[in-house]
């Protein structure tokens, strides 16, 4: 059994050549592997287990064998294990960002970061105040407390976007709660989710930590297996209401942190160039390829030429190139099946002869790969397709708005709520703005951050329940009240 005792022994590296599934402390190949394949360049990555219906079985079954030794756990020496495993994925940035490029995409330096991101969650999380007991009440009569205890086996749905950052949002919480944890990654990017529960194996005990790749039919087994507590998924919202009609059937608690149209908000007396800049970025990071990405940009029309002008400019500057071509900063979307979603999108754009700004001379897109050129569209009407749907991809439009309570009316008209933001140098007027949009996360003057000591969640179709912050953690618990009188007296009739 690996110690979650406060050793210093230094951490063993793990071997990105070949690649196991997780079960019950062991490393397994499977009975029969698939391939992923690089965005970038289509070739096969490293062979990745196929599991079976029989690996999960037994991993749940490690899992709750694991239960009461990890519940048990003083909270304060389950906090020390996941900041060992923060420390130890750090120490081995430059392995996962490799394996992160070569699976996912992305440029080497956004997947540096997303490592480093993923190191601060697990650290940020770990050392949030995680009260076990609370006490309600405690008169001389009688003591009242609630407790939060571990809700039991957990399964995280890991999407193939950020599958570094978005494991952590649930190994940490879920750890710290005293819950162990199957990851479950997309089988579009396997590689670094397996690395990181093989990692783990050295500071916790076995069950605590699995992880299981496959194909598609994995999803399923798991969240119709009746010895699953909870499961936490990240993805669409379409697949989001799907893993939760199959929870249903044994009542399985469920965190769903499903899809975003994030409208952003530009006031009139922002700097144009600084402003233009921090929205490309949040629009096209990851090829745009984030649940809480800039989506739709609302610009006051007093500067909106100004403002569509810049952007545009800083748009077409943006490198696309494979993701270890240095300066590259848009990297391929990552599988065929969304490429053909945000071909199609750009084709509707096309046929209805939105005025697209980035059209013009760039350098030749990459021979092969999943790649598009960035495309802005110039303020296209509020049914349109691309103002009504998340693209998820390098693409989206900008608009005009005079009006406050117009706009927030525009931004709020959706069915989902993620994110949104008001960018403005007047703070207290972007406040009133922020207060009224209907999103789980409403940035002033920022986009697209987490903060491991602040819930994240979605509004409306968006989502259920909370992750990080001190209520993720409680998200893999089950809550329990304490009534002790403390003495026996005759019953009041």
């Amino acid at each position: 059994m690996a110690s979650t005792s406060g050793s210093t022994k230094a951490p063993t590296a793990v071997a990105f050549d070949s690649f196991f599934n997780i079960i019950g402390g062991e490393r397994e190949s499977g009975s029969s592997t698939f391939q992923a394949a690089n965005p970038s360049t289509l070739a096969e990555n490293p062979p990745a287990p196929l599991s079976s219906k029989d690996d999960v079985d037994r991993a749940i079954a490690a899992a709750k064998a694991a239960l009461p030794v990890w519940a048990a756990t003083p909270v304060a020496e389950r906090q020390q294990a996941v900041i060992r495993l923060a420390d130890a994925l750090a120490a081995q940035t430059d392995d996962f960002a490799t394996m992160l490029v070569k699976e996912q995409g992305k440029p080497l330096p956004i997947a540096k970061a997303e490592v480093a991101n993923a190191v601060a969650v697990l650290k940020g999380v770990a050392n949030l105040s995680f009260p076990a007991e609370q006490v309600i009440e405690d008169t001389p009569k009688r003591r009242i407390s609630s407790r939060y205890v571990p809700i039991g086996v957990s399964v995280g749905i890991i999407p193939w976007n950020f599958p570094v950052i978005l494991a952590a949002t649930k190994i940490g919480p879920a750890l710290v709660a005293g819950s162990p944890l199957i990851l479950k990654p997309s089988p579009f990017t396997p590689y670094c989710n397996l690395k990181i529960a093989e990692l783990a194996m050295q500071f916790l005990p076995p069950g605590v930590l699995q992880a299981l790749s496959g194909d598609d039919n994995l999803g399923a087994w798991f969240t119709e297996h009746p010895g699953v507590a909870k499961v936490a998924f990240t993805g669409s919202t379409s697949t989001g209401k799907k893993v939760m009609q199959s929870c249903s059937k044994n009542l399985t608690r469920v965190t769903l942190e499903l899809g975003g149209n994030d409208a952003a908000i530009i006031c009139p007396d922002v700097d144009i160039q600084t402003v233009a800049l921090h929205i490309a970025i949040k629009a096209l990071l990851n090829s745009g390829q984030i649940c809480i990405a800039v989506k739709r940009v609302y610009v006051h029309a007093s500067i909106y030429d100004a403002f569509l002008a810049t952007i545009t400019a800083i748009a077409k500057s943006f490198p696309v190139a494979d993701g270890f071509t240095e300066g590259a900063f848009i990297g391929p979307v990552q599988n065929a099946a969304q490429y053909k979603i945000v071909q199609d999108l750009m084709d509707d754009v096309a046929k209805n002869q939105f005025r697209v700004t980035t059209d013009g001379e760039r350098p030749p897109l990459p021979e092969k790969g999943f790649f598009f050129n960035p495309m802005i569209v110039d303020n296209p009407p509020d049914d349109a397709r691309i103002v009504q749907e998340e693209p998820f991809g390098p693409v989206f439009p900008v608009m005009k708005w005079t009006d406050e309570a117009d706009v927030v009316r525009r931004a709020n008209d959706s069915d989902v709520g993620l994110g949104a933001s008001v960018w403005s140098n007047d703070i207290a007027a972007a406040e009133r703005i922020g207060r009224q949009l209907e999103a789980g996360t409403v940035w002033i003057n920022g986009h697209s951050e987490l903060y491991p000591d602040a819930p994240f969640a979605g509004h409306k179709h968006s989502g259920i329940g909370a992750e990080l912050g001190v209520q993720g953690i409680q998200s893999y618990c089950n809550v329990q009240t304490i009534a002790a009188y403390k003495q026996i007296t005759p019953p009041e009739m």
